[in-house]
């Protein structure tokens, strides 16, 4: 089925942030997990069964629709800074991406289903990953989430609703632990219909914690970006 997401909520929605964490690979509110258990700020430790129910962040309702052959169906309006550079993977029916690059950042065109891999200053890295889903947004979001949880030791982070254009998006930000000693790291999640596949479109940041252009990376490289569907 092709999809297309309505204007009444991109227009509603757009710019609400919910922060949750991810506990055990589902969606449950709180403050910090670790491994599964919530920690909480009053030091107690318990284990939560999220509401199947409540909302997954980012994650908008899709109407059917048609998309014409090479439609620009996402032309971010915002303040865009950076530069902007082109991001596509063999699949033909894959969508192509502009993404903001940060000043100081070098980018290589990957292989497949890696569009990008990037290298920044002060030990920054990032990718940019287009890859075919059977899942719908909510799960594509989770499953992404649970994997990064088990390649990621020690990670602790939290989720944020990121929707624009009409399709869903959220933002995982945290840290974990990595073989040179703590990393900060931001990814960004995108849900991306085309008339025949669904795709999952990952932008990932990391950066050895406290590095003084993390932030300034982060707010260029996580802007929205444009989307033309093949």
């Amino acid at each position: 089925m092709r999809f297309r997401a309505t204007e009444l909520t991109r227009l509603t929605r757009l710019g609400v942030t919910s922060m949750i964490c991810l506990a055990a690979g589902v969606l449950a509110a709180c403050e910090q997990t670790t491994a599964g258990t919530v920690v909480r700020a009053s030091g107690t430790t318990t284990t939560t069964h999220p509401d199947p129910a409540e909302p997954v962040p980012g994650v908008v309702p899709t109407l059917p629709d048609h998309i014409p052959p090479n439609a620009l169906a996402c032309f971010p309006t915002s303040s865009v800074s950076g530069r902007m550079t082109a991001a596509a993977v063999p699949d033909r029916a894959a969508p192509r991406l502009t993404v903001s690059l940060p000043d100081r950042w070098r980018s290589v065109a990957g292989d497949g289903d890696r569009a990008l891999t990037l290298t920044g200053p002060d030990g920054m890295s990032g990718v940019v990953t287009i890859a075919a889903t059977d899942l719908e947004p909510g799960g594509a979001f989770l499953k992404y989430a649970v994997a990064m949880r088990d390649s990621r030791p020690g990670v602790k982070f939290t989720v944020a609703a990121a929707q624009f254009c009409g399709y869903s998006s959220q933002m995982l930000t945290g840290t974990f632990q990595g073989s040179s000693g703590t990393f900060d790291f931001v990814d960004r999640l995108t849900h991306i219909w085309t008339n025949t596949k669904k795709y999952l479109v990952t932008i990932q940041l990391q950066s050895p914690v406290g590095a003084a252009g993390f932030d300034a990376s982060k707010d260029t490289l996580m802007q929205q970006f444009a989307v033309v569907i093949p």
